[in-house]
């Protein structure tokens, strides 16, 4: 089982963010702080006996913002709780600029063995116009610092396609990360989302954003720096060097059972979904859930072709027949050799997978396979 621990404030909310944070709420931080702990205490509200834990995710928000001795706390608290297994991966988000070698120095006492970096560009007014609170300077620094505290696990965070961005320019900021040495990467494509101030300003204007040919450009040309580099892509925006693969994300690619705490985090136990309530002032004051999604057969076939997609190694057709049949497995089968036939799917050892070409249209190949 893995564990999600969110926090939900930041310095500044991203013109492109729909994630579940908030800008100006220092003053709550230090009870939210307890709530979490609260939570811990009484396992997220689930009773998990004889569970142990794999991979500990403390995402935001920007979790490099709260106090002090904090995770200190928050971790003892957790170890207590629960029971961990001797290698657990614990990984925490952090924004370039937000962290020193005192909370660095902490984290690394807690138990904290990765860190991932929100760089998003090397470029600084790439970064301006995302609305971030760093410049690549910052983001230097922080890596040094990591590195100088004893993290020997980094990631860094980048976007592409962005408004202006070109494929050399996304070459550039990929040339940068890269010369940080950090022992994974992850690149994300801009997708706009409704609500955000980067939805406002260019739903209405595709003009103003790289055109499909230009995005698949520059996705490819990715691909390819990061593989001479010695980052082998496991997943569509994710890439690592050997042994160093996320081990928390690809749980959630694989399925596994997963435990959220704090607001609006979400969990997947025994094939039922809960999330707790979005509401900061009621979390603070009680844990709440939102009525549970219990997943029918149909919804977890559909979620594990989706996901099992996403990763570089495929999907067993195996593993298919003896988990939805014989069946739909044939069905997945013949679907995916007509991929293979146009060049956008593989099939090796029993498994089907994307090729890059495949991954660009990811999300029209797995609408298919859902049908």
């Amino acid at each position: 089982m893995e564990l999600y621990i969110h926090i939900p404030f930041c310095a500044r909310k991203c013109s492109y963010c729909d994630f579940l944070s908030f800008a100006g709420k220092e003053s709550c931080m230090e009870k939210y702080g307890e709530a979490l702990l609260r939570d811990i205490r009484s396992h997220g509200g689930f009773l998990l006996k004889d569970t142990s834990v794999s991979s500990i995710y403390i995402g935001g928000g920007t979790p490099s913002l709260m106090p002090e001795g904090f995770y200190e706390r928050l971790l003892e608290e957790i170890k207590v709780s629960f029971a961990l297994q001797k290698d657990v991966e614990i990984s925490i988000e952090c924004n370039p600029g937000t962290v020193n070698p005192d909370k660095l120095k902490e984290y690394r006492i807690a138990g904290i063995n990765r860190i991932s970096f929100g760089t998003q560009s090397a470029d600084d007014r790439e970064l301006q116009l995302l609305g971030r609170i760093h410049t690549w300077k910052d983001c230097v620094q922080s890596v040094r610092m990591a590195r100088e505290a004893g993290f020997d696990n980094i990631n860094i965070d980048l976007m592409m396609n962005l408004p202006g961005q070109t494929k050399d320019t996304f070459a550039r900021t990929l040339a940068e990360a890269i010369s940080l040495a950090p022992e994974h990467i992850s690149a994300y494509s801009l997708i706009l989302e409704e609500g955000t101030a980067f939805y406002e300003q260019y739903a209405g204007h595709p003009e103003l954003l790289p055109d499909d040919a230009q995005a698949a450009e520059t996705y490819e040309t990715a691909v390819r720096i990061l593989a001479e580099a010695g980052y082998g892509q496991y997943e569509i925006s994710n890439f690592a060097k050997p042994g160093r693969e996320c081990r928390h994300n690809i749980g959630y690619w694989r399925r596994e059972e997963y435990l959220g705490i704090g607001i609006g985090a979400a969990s997947l136990l025994e094939e039922c979904r809960y999330r707790v309530e979005t509401d900061l002032q009621g979390y603070l004051g009680a844990l709440t859930y939102e009525p549970a999604e219990h997943l029918s057969e149909h919804d977890i076939r559909d979620e594990a072709v989706m996901l099992g997609l996403r990763m570089n190694e495929g999907i067993s057709v195996s593993e298919l027949n003896e988990r939805f049949g014989s069946a739909y497995a044939q069905c997945f089968t013949g679907k995916m050799k007509n991929y293979v036939s146009q060049g956008l799917a593989f099939s090796r050892n029993g498994r089907y997978g994307l090729t890059v070409r495949g991954m660009l249209v990811s999300n029209s190949i797995i609408v298919d396979l859902m049908e």
